[in-house]
């Protein structure tokens, strides 16, 4: 007998345009993203702007942003549930028809009463209406909310590729809202809707969204459709066990661009952040989508380490091909406002970053180590730097600027020229490294003084160093 070829999925990622994109739902999105992408499936995107009142097109264009600065391609173009309200509505009136909702009338003032009255009884506020049962021909003219039959009895048994078999009380299932009076759909029957006929076969979302699990699948049980596969992860912690928020620093995708982690390293980063594969810490994009499983996630909920951020950060910068990584860094100057590179600059800095790379987390950092070549005009040195320009740094290169001119321009006959020189001159060549550093670069931090000098090449470290000598 043949196997059947498994279907590829299909995934999707579904934002609500209300504010940023979070690295909690940035690390969905990743998830969701990853497993098509490894299964040879489709990623799909639906923005969920049914809340007029607080969406805005502008949080839409930022999320948007976001998954591309991560690189997370979607296929198709995105779905905005907003314009799908008829297609909701539609649903809601065949489950009208079918027997599995029903029209009720009670006002929002007869429910909050009947709420009160729970509450002060101490009893449960879960609205049972009473027109679940009354028969078309009784029901008055007036406005009505079509709400979802919901089982009495029994429990429900979800199974979560994440969680494992969960079970729900029914008891605990309200004859949930799908229609309001005003004949708009409701959130939660948006996202069924939406989700089958985009032909949505994996949901993979926050565990947040788990009791909700439940509450949709009365409406795939409704219309008799398929369900899809569950995987309800964990949420994202700071490093002090609590949710994720701003107390512990920044929480918003764009935020960490700006802040010059590199795409790579943020993908390595919230890809392992709650998903393992063995021990692996560090793994390029190809390994990622080869490896990533929904067996590997975690129940428990993972917590934000900048510092581990940091590393895998430092890995992929020295990973990455050097044209590629001056390009990133491009598009992180664009991001965020800074003035593009010269011609003369970019080649600099293309020349200089296998040194600049070498032990940097950010962008930031290889910037602050590229200042020897993004210099424009002459070299001003900073406080710490001018301060190891005294008379004795100028005599030095008066002296040797003659020596370096004729020397062969590579890295072991600059090592022994200088080296020489110091021995003429009773020092050491450490004594020399801070007063070249600081004519060379006018900073205390950059590549070592021979790399420098390699990449300024010869005519450019001679006139800086006779800039400053005596």
């Amino acid at each position: 007998m043949t196997t059947p070829t498994p279907t590829p999925p299909v995934t999707r990622f579904a934002p609500s345009p209300t504010g940023a994109l979070h690295i909690g739902g940035a690390r969905t999105a990743l998830f969701n993203w990853l497993y098509a992408r490894g299964q040879g499936g489709t990623f799909l995107l639906r923005i969920e702007d049914t809340d007029t009142a607080r969406s805005d097109p502008a949080h839409t264009q930022v999320i948007l942003d976001g998954l591309r600065w991560l690189g997370l391609d979607w296929d198709g173009e995105p779905v905005h549930q907003g314009t799908r309200a008829a297609r909701h509505a539609d649903v809601a009136q065949q489950m009208l028809a079918a027997g599995t909702a029903f029209k009720c009338f009670s006002t929002p003032e007869e429910i909050e009463a009947f709420r009160e009255k729970a509450r002060a009884e101490k009893g449960s506020t879960l609205f049972r209406s009473p027109w679940r049962d009354v028969a078309p021909a009784d029901h008055p003219d007036a406005p009505f909310a079509v709400r979802i039959k919901a089982p009495r009895d029994g429990s429900t048994t979800l199974h979560d590729e994440v969680q494992g078999d969960v079970t729900w009380s029914n008891d605990q299932l309200d004859d949930m809202v799908l229609l309001r009076s005003d004949g708009t759909p409701v959130y939660m029957l948006a996202v069924v809707v939406d989700d089958h006929d985009m032909g949505v076969t994996h949901v993979i979302r926050g565990d947040d969204h788990l009791s909700n699990a439940f509450r949709q699948n009365m409406i795939y049980d409704a219309m008799g459709w398929a369900k899809p596969v569950l995987a309800h992860i964990p949420l994202i912690f700071g490093p002090d066990g609590k949710k994720l928020s701003k107390r512990h620093g920044a929480t918003a995708a764009a935020e960490y661009q700006a802040l010059g982690y590199p795409a790579a390293g943020m993908r390595n980063y919230l890809t392992r952040l709650g998903w393992s594969h063995g021990d692996d810490e560090v793994f390029t994009d190809a390994q990622a989508r080869d490896w990533f499983d929904l067996e590997g996630i975690g129940k428990s909920p993972a917590r934000f380490d900048t510092k581990k951020l940091e590393h895998v950060s430092g890995q992929h910068i020295a990973m990455t091909d050097d044209a590629a990584l001056l390009q990133e860094l491009e598009a992180y100057l664009a991001a965020t406002g800074a003035a593009a590179l010269t011609p003369r600059q970019r080649d600099g800095m293309l020349r200089a970053m296998p040194h600049l790379k070498d032990r940097a987390k950010t962008f930031p950092e290889i910037i602050e180590k590229a200042h020897f070549v993004l210099i424009e005009g002459h070299v001003v040195p900073d406080e710490k730097s001018a301060a190891q320009l005294d008379a004795v740094a100028q005599r030095y290169f008066a002296e040797l600027t003659p020596h370096l001119q004729n020397v062969t321009w590579d890295r072991t006959a600059l090592e022994e020229a200088i080296a020489t020189f110091a021995t003429a001159h009773d020092t050491k060549l450490g004594k020399l490294a801070g007063p070249l550093r600081a004519a060379l670069a006018g900073r205390s931090v950059s590549p070592s003084v021979f790399d420098m000098m390699l990449v300024l090449g010869r005519d450019e470290t001679l006139s800086r160093l006779r800039a400053f000598a005596a």
